[in-house]
């Protein structure tokens, strides 16, 4: 176990989890400007044999184990001083706590990290006399007292960390301030879990801020011309097009790569992507979702391993789909209210469909009941477009559409199925062992099923909005035999319509937070994801009011 994982643990035993068991790290402006005071100490001294054991100099990022801990750990100095004492220093982004007289004093988690250490380098011959940490806060030092006690617990905590990591169960949230400032807020969700876990949706349980990860998300590169190369160059992505550059996008600026049709790119450039953790999705030129390559994804061994025997539980597995229909129903029947001219009467038939999919016997009478709200909704979907618009919309058809408004919904969809299949290979479920959808070869039912509660507010919004406000006309699209394809134009329209409604912030039914539908997308996941470990006992779906 590495030192800083016990450091974790000390802090907080559900961060511990986190970061060594699920192998979940999250950068926040916090970690970037610790990893930045770190830089000095961090090269480590070069050495000749046995030269911890000299007078003398100082050495930095000392590595060391121990067999009898079982730890592993990074000391950043072992300062000798001239008064012949041997230092033990460790360098800290933040301020030390008060005693009860005012006065400076490391914090629990530091004393237990630099004790360890202690250990670590007696063991490999190297006696310190004291001990302290660097907080950069205040520029200056703070010395702990290394004492059997100390040492004493460390011993203990790592018995207790040991413990959790064997017993393969998350330890429940904090929920206090620390998670405020914590750079795995956005992934732990504390707040977010207890609601879920407890089912009461007191004022007081409510989280303090919306779980957002700490800067831009990145864009997205869209390449779609077949004569195009994607290469990289110093860690920079380069779009030509017949060997002219025609665009470039610094790696840690992209948050994914789309390549519609046989595009070029060069092992060099997808390694790169891979290893930052930069998706990169394959359609077909008509926009069908072909699939992604993606960097090794969080461990989720303990995810997977829930996601599977929920699924053969056929009870839970029906209650979890009937709660993804209801959503979708109920959403969808929101989407008729908002912008259509649906009669009551429909609207009531809706409402009535959506009740009951909890009482339903069966994941194939749900599918039914799915299947009857569906048809109403498309009976009733063109009553959502603008009495002028130039395309006829005859009710929804596909493999191949008919038509340029389904040819636009299909568009819609896959880019929906791709975001979730990404999201749910990020945090660890297999996107395609689903609980509504059955699995089949090369079919992401889970990202299926996860799509089921945003088609309407996400992807049919998307294609409304690009019909009402005539971002596209009946040129844009190409009709064949095969079918009706969006065009180039029509493909960057849509592109830009659906970046926009991926980026527009809602509020959340519950939370009462703001957030945009990409990072709703991904908190729907993770609650997912919680689910599937056992974390909670109940996923609740998300609707709009």
């Amino acid at each position: 176990m590495p030192v800083r994982r016990l450091h974790n643990y000390v802090y907080c035993p559900r961060l511990f989890y986190l970061q060594w068991v699920e192998n979940i790290f999250v950068e926040n402006e916090d970690t970037v400007i610790g990893s930045a005071i770190h830089r000095r100490v961090d090269e480590p001294t070069k050495t000749r044999e046995n030269t911890l054991l000299e007078e003398g100099g100082t050495l930095r990022s000392v590595h060391m184990s121990s067999d009898t801990l079982g730890m592993t750990g990074v000391v950043d100095i072992v300062e000798h001083a001239e008064n012949g004492k041997r230092y033990l220093l460790d360098y800290k982004k933040g301020a030390p706590d008060k005693d009860q007289y005012g006065d400076w004093k490391v914090k629990e988690n530091d004393a237990v990290q630099l004790a360890a250490y202690a250990m670590l380098l007696a063991e490999n011959g190297v006696n310190v006399d004291a001990a302290g940490v660097y907080y950069a806060e205040i520029k200056r030092r703070v010395y702990v007292e290394l004492t059997e006690a100390l040492f004493s617990k460390v011993q203990k905590y790592v018995k207790e960390a040991r413990e959790v990591a064997e017993s393969r169960i998350c330890p429940p949230p904090m929920c206090d301030t620390r998670c405020l400032y914590c750079s795995a807020y956005p992934v732990c969700l504390p707040f977010e879990t207890r609601v879920w876990s407890e089912g009461r949706y007191e004022e007081k349980n409510l989280p303090p801020r919306a779980p957002m990860p700490s800067g831009d998300e990145g864009e997205f590169l869209v390449v779609q011309n077949r004569d195009a190369y994607v290469s990289v160059n110093g860690g920079v992505i380069v779009v030509k097009l017949n060997g002219e550059v025609v665009s470039k996008h610094p790696i840690h600026q992209l948050a994914g790569v789309c390549l519609y049709g046989a595009i070029q790119i060069s092992a060099q450039a997808q390694q790169l992507l891979m290893e930052q953790g930069v998706p990169v999705s394959w359609f077909s030129a008509a926009g069908r979702f072909i699939g992604m390559a993606h960097g090794l994804p969080c461990s989720g061994v303990d995810a997977r391993l829930g996601q599977s025997r929920l699924w053969s539980a056929p009870e839970r597995r029906l209650a979890l789909a009937s709660c993804i229909v209801k959503a979708k129903i109920h959403n969808q029947r929101v989407m008729l209210m908002r912008n259509g001219h649906a009669d009551e009467s429909v609207l009531k038939k809706m409402a009535t469909l959506r009740d009951s999919c909890r009482s339903q016997p069966s994941l194939s009478s749900l599918r039914g009941v799915e299947g009857s709200a569906a048809a109403l909704y498309f009976e009733n979907f063109e009553g959502m477009l603008k009495p002028d618009m130039k395309f006829d919309f005859q009710g929804r058809n596909r493999r191949p559409p008919k038509d340029p408004v389904n040819a636009l919904l299909s568009m819609a969809y896959s880019m929906l199925a791709k975001e979730l299949t990404g999201i749910a290979y990020t945090v660890g479920l297999d996107p395609f062992l689903g609980f509504f959808h059955s699995p089949r070869y090369g079919r992401p039912a889970l990202a299926l099923d996860m799509m089921e509660e945003f088609r309407p507010l996400i992807a049919d919004s998307t294609v409304l909005t690009l019909l009402n406000r005539g971002e596209v006309t009946p040129v844009d699209f190409t009709y064949s035999s095969r079918g009706v394809l969006l065009g180039d134009s029509a493909r960057r329209q849509f592109w830009r319509a659906w970046t926009r409604r991926l980026d527009t912030e809602i509020t959340h039914p519950v939370f009462g937070y703001k957030m945009s539908y990409r990072r709703m997308l991904m908190v729907q996941m993770r609650q997912l994801w919680r689910y599937c470990r056992g974390d909670i006992n109940e996923y609740h779906s998300f609707t709009t009011r």
